[in-house]
């Protein structure tokens, strides 16, 4: 039996997770969401109980590895008078509390804001949260490039 010295982990898109490690997730999330029982999430789901068993422990949604940790975001925006202000207002309703903030000086209309953000009293999970600001016309890029306890 091969021995593991030392644990990686990977942010994968879920476009190339394979189709067992998908149903998995969803096996998880019935059995969280409705009290279904192993059985009755696998046979919904149609995933067999022993890839259940096989994946269960090896993959986890985003948004749950990241609960109750600080989680940093790079977000370039355009050089407007409030735009900061509007941003960080979104993300402390959203339940965010931010930590650290850094801006670049504006080159060519747009300036580098990184973000440190504590996401344990959160209503929403922060997958959801970077969705909200990238829809915003001030945002150019938004992206989780970190997180940790």
């Amino acid at each position: 039996m091969k021995k593991r010295t030392e644990e990686k982990f990977y942010l994968v898109h879920e476009d190339v997770l394979p189709e067992a490690m998908k149903k998995t997730l969803e096996v998880k999330t019935l059995m969280e969401q409705k009290g279904l029982s192993v059985s009755a999430a696998t046979l919904q789901a149609d995933l067999s109980r022993s890839a259940f068993y096989k994946y269960r422990d090896m993959i986890y949604p985003f948004q749950a590895m990241v609960k109750e940790q600080i989680v940093t975001i790079f977000l370039t925006l355009e050089d407007r008078s409030g735009t900061l202000s509007k941003l960080l207002t979104i993300i402390a309703d959203a339940g965010g509390n931010v930590l650290t903030i850094h801006q670049t000086i504006p080159l060519q209309g747009l300036a580098n804001v990184t973000l440190s953000i504590s996401t344990s009293a959160m209503g929403k999970d922060i997958v959801q949260l970077i969705s909200d600001l990238k829809k915003l016309e001030f945002v150019h890029k938004a992206d989780i490039v970190g997180s940790g306890a």
